[in-house]
């Protein structure tokens, strides 16, 4: 048990705390791909432009800009979607959420994703109520991080409708859902965690596990048995158990 932060509501200190587990995993520096700023698991391979976000997943592949602008990767080439996130992601099924610069959560149902083939296709993007800065999704629901560092889940249907918000235990700066459900987040000091015991019948799973680290990391993603994460200095790691 550890105190990761503090909040100081006038002159009464809190300690916030996340009870945790440790696991072991074995990380190593991948040498050949430097200067991240954040991944998303899948093989590596190279896309022309400059991104600032980007995602892969069953509603394919998309990305934003350094001004937002969003794409998606469509027959070779970057096609421009209508609207503006800062982050976007592609891991639930077949739809995209994201987050703009006002920490606005919003939807793109799975027909409008799956079918969206440039300019003159429909894309109905959906506002969600409340404020997050991260948000990811997979099979069994999506998982968020607002500003304060605070913890959501929501679930989430094709159709992008939801049942609401719930709060979870602890504090991350980013959280990431891989495509088997897996959840894995980085805290503002640069801990790894994993979320345990998640399953279709608990999609909130049961604890938090630490994965220690001599490195701070400030981006994590996960898939096939293989967590890719990113220092604060911008080195890749690729981290197997």
């Amino acid at each position: 048990m550890a105190c990761f932060h503090t909040v100081c509501p006038g002159l009464s200190c809190v300690c916030l705390v996340l009870m945790s587990f440790s696991i072991a995993w074995n990380c190593k520096e991948v040498k050949n791909i430097k200067n991240l700023m954040q991944i998303d698991a899948d093989e590596w391979i190279r896309i022309p432009g400059f991104v600032k976000h980007i995602t892969v997943g069953p509603a394919g592949t998309w990305c934003v800009d350094r001004t937002d602008r969003i794409f998606k990767y469509l027959d070779g080439k970057w096609v421009h979607a209508e609207g503006f996130l800062k982050q976007v992601d592609a891991g639930g099924d077949q739809f995209i959420v994201g987050a703009n610069m006002q920490n606005v959560p919003f939807c793109l149902k799975s027909s409008a994703a799956i079918g969206y083939k440039g300019p003159g296709s429909p894309l109905p993007w959906k506002q969600f109520p409340g404020s997050v800065k991260y948000y990811s999704c997979g099979p069994f629901g999506c998982w968020a991080v607002n500003k304060d560092e605070l913890i959501i889940f929501m679930n989430l249907d094709r159709d992008c409708q939801y049942s609401g918000w719930s709060n979870i235990d602890g504090m991350l700066s980013m959280i990431e859902v891989a495509t088997d459900g897996s959840v894995f987040g980085v805290n503002s000091v640069g801990d790894i965690y994993t979320r345990d015991g998640i399953t279709a019948k608990k999609p909130k799973g049961t604890r938090w596990s630490h994965i220690p680290q001599k490195t701070a990391m400030k981006h994590v993603s996960f898939d096939q048995g293989r967590l890719w994460a990113i220092s604060k200095s911008g080195i890749t790691f690729s981290c197997t158990r």
